[in-house]
This record gives structure tokens, C-alpha cells and sequence, in this order.
């Protein structure tokens, strides 16, 4: 499958509040806005694109219909310090302070609409037992 574009679209309980947040904390920018729809696209990045659909639309499965949640969205920025000054600064809910990964990342984690998770990370080196499981070009330098 040769994919043409790829994008998480997060079941929202308020639509134009979820949209509100992205494009007032993570400088997005609307593409297409309709009140159970809304396509987000970053005014830094054209390639980086979020879309919000009310929960209860019809266009999602029953079986889905109605969930919020249980998703986490990793944003990697240069300087995750700066990030987190100005996100807390902003009053954003933090989940997870900042903190350094041996894994490889700093980040820290807060609390979105909806019950979505946004992870902000500057990727770091990896201690030397974590940098054997990442691949060559994906390890973090």
C-alpha cells in the first residue's frame, strides 16, 4: 500500500473546543471546518495534519460510537524545555512532568480534551544497553 497521507483523527466530545486547543497550544491551522468535522494542518508544517470528529457522528462505527480517549500524541520539538515552560505556563494540565528517558527522549507529558494524552519529546542518546534496540538510522544522537 502506497499511503498519500497519513493523520490520527481523535472522537471529540466538543469539537470546536478540541479544535480550539490544538490551534491555540500546537499552532494549527483549520483546512476544512464543518461543527462534526474539523481538519487541522500546521501553520510550520504542511505535512503535519490532526483531525477532530464528534464522537457520536454517524460516520463512525457503532461499535465506536460515543468513545473518547485512550489515545497518546507524540509531538518531537527541538527544544522540549522551552515547550514545557510555555505549555505550563499556559495552564495546560500536566500528566507527566519533564524528565529525561533512558530510552532516549526528554519529554513530558499533558493532559488534552477528551481524554487524549500529548507527549512533547526532544529525542536524546539512549543509554548504551537501550541504544542496542533501536535500529542504526533511528538511533537517537
Amino acid at each position: 500500500m502506497r499511503t498519500t497521507s497519513f493523520y490520527p483523527v481523535l472522537l471529540s466530545a466538543d469539537v470546536p473546543g478540541a479544535s480550539a486547543f490544538y490551534q491555540r497550544h500546537f499552532g494549527f491551522r483549520p483546512l476544512y471546518e464543518a461543527d462534526w468535522y474539523v481538519h487541522l494542518q500546521s501553520v510550520e508544517d504542511p505535512g503535519t495534519n490532526l483531525a477532530i470528529v464528534a464522537k457520536d457522528h454517524e460516520t463512525i462505527p457503532a461499535a465506536a460510537r460515543g468513545r473518547t480517549g485512550g489515545i497518546l500524541l507524540n509531538f518531537e520539538v527541538e527544544d522540549v524545555d522551552e515547550q514545557y515552560r510555555r505549555l505550563a505556563g499556559e495552564g495546560l494540565e500536566v500528566a507527566l512532568s519533564l524528565r529525561d528517558e533512558v530510552f532516549g527522549q526528554r519529554h513530558f507529558i499533558l493532559q488534552a480534551p477528551d481524554g487524549v494524552l500529548i507527549d512533547v519529546i526532544r529525542p536524546i542518546p539512549p543509554s548504551a544497553e537501550q541504544a542496542t534496540l533501536y535500529a542504526d538510522e533511528a538511533l537517537p544522537r
